[in-house]
């Protein structure tokens, strides 16, 4: 992979780097971006740890603007400093606020770059009055808008919100290398996590928001004990409905068949230890937990929302289902639970289709066009 000449300097605008999926794409397309050739920062507007380590051990800068509550000058003024002083050419913001710092940051700049925005979800959080005026100011100083998956891009687009002749669509990826799935990273994963080899596993991976919908899970586990008595469920990730989760699980006897494994670093080393991946969400942009999950060969069950159809063919790479439906996702997961060929072979597609489909390096090529179609073909 070889980068077109001249190589770009590259500024990813975030509001942090906690772990996340969106936070997780970033890390992997500026490392990847890095490697071929261009020069990559990340300008994290708030305080932060998360991948920030991983992208200072891989030579990446990650400033941090320690954003105050509201909108913040300082953290303004600290990002047009290193814009400025580093000479970059593209400042790649992802989502709403970054995007309006960023423009912000970039009036007025003798040389100015040119700025991009990435939409990485399907923009519940536009529905707040003030954050919507102040991404809709930005977008005038936005060169080019990316969405993750043809969903997010028809929400946008055909909302009236970006205009057509800015807006494209630039898929999600991952490093699929890095989720080769085999015996002994089984073995592994089932030992970091208290799991014997022979348990039959569900997995669910993502913050515990409630729009992550993992008390609908925790619904249907009673029911597919019935028939799977020594099944687990491990649902990997934190957030504010920890404790309500937790709840859930001690009211329905469950204490002995569900783990809340928690915030996790090594969540790509846990998902071969599961035999069926659930994605209950009532809303996605382009998943990467799902992204994942099929790049290691498990098979899912998905929600019917958001990018998940573009990355699930129903029967084919996986299973969807309609959303809030407790008796579909029972039958579903039961559907896979009973049938061990049924999920290699789902598995197995749905890891050609990410190899073919969703590669971090297709990503890093598709955002160099993306950036170049700007800078006039430089």
């Amino acid at each position: 992979m070889q980068p077109r000449s001249p190589a770009l300097r590259i500024v990813h605008v975030v509001d942090s780097l906690e772990v996340g999926g969106l936070e997780r794409v970033v890390a992997d397309l500026a490392q990847t971006q890095q490697a071929a050739g261009d020069w990559t920062s990340v300008f994290s507007l708030d305080k932060t740890e998360g991948l920030k380590a991983e992208l200072s051990k891989a030579g990446i800068d990650v400033v941090e603007g320690h954003k105050r509550p509201g909108p913040d000058l300082r953290s303004v003024m600290s990002l047009r400093r290193w814009v400025r002083g580093n000479r970059i050419d593209v400042v790649h913001a992802h989502n709403f606020v970054p995007n309006y710092y960023a423009a912000a940051a970039l009036l007025g700049l003798g040389r100015p770059p040119i700025q991009v925005c990435t939409l990485h979800d399907m923009g519940t959080r536009l529905a707040k009055r003030k954050l919507r005026l102040l991404f809709k100011a930005s977008l005038a100083r936005t060169a080019r808008v990316a969405m993750v998956g043809q969903q997010v891009y028809d929400r946008f687009v055909e909302g009236g919100l970006i205009e057509p002749g800015r807006a494209s669509t630039v898929r999600n990826g991952v490093r699929v290398e890095r989720f080769t799935p085999t015996p002994e990273r089984r073995e592994r994963a089932r030992a970091a996590l208290g799991l014997s080899g022979t348990d039959v596993v569900l997995g669910c991976v993502g913050r515990l928001v409630a729009l992550k919908n993992h008390c609908r899970v925790i619904e249907v586990m009673p029911a597919l004990l019935v028939e799977h008595p020594g099944l687990r469920l491990v649902i990997v990730g934190d957030g504010p409905q920890r404790s309500a989760l937790q709840e859930q699980v001690e009211r329905l006897g469950l204490l002995r068949h569900v783990t809340l494994a928690g915030q996790r670093s090594d969540v790509i080393d846990l998902l071969p230890a599961f035999d069926v991946f659930a994605l209950p969400s009532q809303t996605e942009g382009l998943s990467i937990a799902l992204l994942e999950a099929c790049a290691t060969r498990v098979a899912v069950v998905a929600t019917r929302v958001g990018g998940n159809p573009e990355i699930i063919d129903d029967g084919q790479t996986g299973m969807l289902i309609p959303v809030d439906d407790n008796d579909a996702l029972r039958d579903a997961i039961g559907h896979l639970l009973r049938d061990a060929n049924l999920r290699d072979r789902l598995g197995g597609a749905a890891r050609r289709w990410v190899l073919e489909n969703a590669s971090t390096r297709s990503v890093r090529d598709a955002y160099d066009a993306f950036y170049r179609a700007e800078l006039g073909g430089a």
